[in-house]
């Protein structure tokens, strides 16, 4: 299936991942559909080293991509619920009973630090390594960004685009807080174009009417 490049702008990994489905231009389109959607959203997202993706692809059946990918949209709308509950209020303690599944599907997790060689200049340095020994593993870095998001992120800045229709979150890390918009270039526009129009019809409106041909003046 040709999918659009996925989408990046939620200045969180944890809420792009949300907006792994999303009516961008009208039409909705859903970067995860299918295990290799699942595996493009991820390269997309650096997520997973890309020969480990590679070798994922090749080795598993394709059935198995698909249900890990199932997994992935059951995952992407039960924290979606969760999102939409606590935006807009600092997140507390008392929501730690709602996180069972996310902190099930990090139980999981083979991550281990390995020491390697400093990219770019002389030294050492300590990496975060994970190992890939199935393609349920993929779900991994998903709940890793979703934990971070979780423990990070101030819930008071995630908002939701005023685009029609759209139905993107991010967090606003804007000075003021001010962000209406997932991309101004295109909500951000549509909703200018449509304010425009608006006004040209208001002043149409209100503007003086012309005589009927067959009245005297």
């Amino acid at each position: 299936m040709d999918r659009p490049p996925a989408m990046f702008i939620a200045d969180s990994l944890g809420l792009d991942f949300l907006n792994s489905v999303a009516t961008p231009v009208d039409t909705p389109v859903d970067w995860i559909d299918d295990g290799d959607g699942l595996i493009d959203w991820l390269a997309q997202a650096k997520l997973v080293p890309t020969d480990e993706l590679h070798a994922l692809r090749v080795g598993a059946r394709p059935d198995e991509l698909d249900k890990v990918a199932d997994q992935a949209r059951a995952l992407r709308e039960w924290f979606r619920g969760f999102v939409l509950e606590h935006a807009g209020r600092p997140l507390t303690a008392k929501a730690l009973h709602e996180l069972g599944p996310l902190n099930s599907l990090l139980e999981r997790d083979e991550a281990f630090p390995q020491i390697v060689p400093r990219l770019g200049e002389e030294g050492l340095a300590l990496q975060g390594m994970r190992r890939w020994r199935s393609p349920e593993s993929l779900l991994l870095p998903v709940g890793e960004a979703l934990a971070k998001f979780v423990c990070e992120e101030d819930f008071s800045n995630v908002k939701a685009c005023e685009g029609h229709n759209c139905t993107m979150l991010f967090a606003d890390h804007t000075h003021r807080r001010g962000r209406r918009w997932c991309v101004m270039a295109v909500c951000g526009n549509r909703a200018k174009q449509a304010a425009h129009r608006s006004r040209l019809k208001r002043a149409g409106s209100d503007g003086p009417r012309a005589a009927h041909p067959f009245t005297e003046p």
